[in-house]
């Protein structure tokens, strides 16, 4: 398989304490890998070095064989990796559909005098946002569909809340996208409802996926491959029953066997 995101050796410190340490990874064009761990394990500091928030101490992160060390936030998502965070980002005050086109903000041209003189190609452009975050809104049925794309977010509860963020990740037309725990504060039907949303990422709309879960039915049920961390490094690597069974995992994450 084709590596599309590599990270090479990379090291990420905060004081004395190492975040990331040597950190190997290769995921694969069309896969689904998970990142499982418990907290402090370095699993959110990987995707913000990832997308640009930290710059790795050392080592390297290849997307499609470009180093993207030293890129800032928006333009790694230009690249095409976009992410969620563990706490929602979103913009309260907009509606459902005002956020989700920002995500199409990275994908714009007009620039301040489209925006001030909006001639054809200005509205065009407009429209074409409009269509790809509508799109992107319906992917999630209708959950985020007809009257609520009027809504301010913040009246979205908690789940819709997380939708909307995905969808505006989705929005920016990404070809790796980073989920950072999406089932949290999630219900059980909500949770299984969105295990099938990120297979449908991948199977639907074609997205490679990097996935940090705390959940291991959603693990089980998403997974291509598993990786675990511990004190900011892989320690085991493979299939779901492979690594949730593997005595190190157990021994530092689960306490006991894995769910079946």
């Amino acid at each position: 398989m084709t590596a599309i995101l590599q990270l090479n050796g990379v090291e990420k410190a905060f004081g004395g304490l190492k975040a990331l340490d040597g950190v190997t990874i290769d995921l694969n064009e069309g896969e689904i890998l998970s990142v499982i761990g418990p907290n402090g394990a370095g699993k959110s500091t990987l995707f913000n070095v990832i997308t640009g928030v930290y710059t790795p101490d050392a080592g390297n992160i290849l997307f499609r064989g470009r180093s993207v060390v030293g890129l800032a936030p928006f333009q790694v998502t230009t690249l095409g990796i976009s992410r969620t965070f563990q706490n929602v980002h979103l913009f309260p005050q907009m509606t459902v559909l005002e956020n989700a086109m920002v995500g199409q903000h990275c994908r714009t041209k007009a620039g301040l005098f489209g925006a001030l003189f909006p001639f054809g190609s200005t509205r065009r452009e407009e429209a074409r946002i409009r269509e790809r975050a509508v799109a992107a809104l319906e992917f999630f049925g209708t959950r985020l569909a007809g009257y609520r794309q009027r809504q301010p977010a913040y009246v979205l509860s908690y789940a819709n809340r997380r939708r909307l963020e995905m969808a505006r990740a989705i929005a920016t037309e990404p070809t790796v996208l980073l989920l950072d725990e999406p089932t949290a504060g999630m219900n059980p039907r909500e949770t299984l409802e969105l295990r099938d949303n990120i297979n449908r990422m991948r199977d639907e709309l074609g997205l490679t996926l990097l996935v940090i879960e705390h959940d291991m039915r959603v693990v089980k049920g998403v997974s291509d491959r598993v990786i675990a961390m511990d004190y900011g490094k892989p320690i085991a690597e493979g299939t779901y029953d492979e690594v949730a069974n593997d005595p190190q995992v157990i021994a530092a994450y689960l306490g006991t066997k894995a769910v079946g």
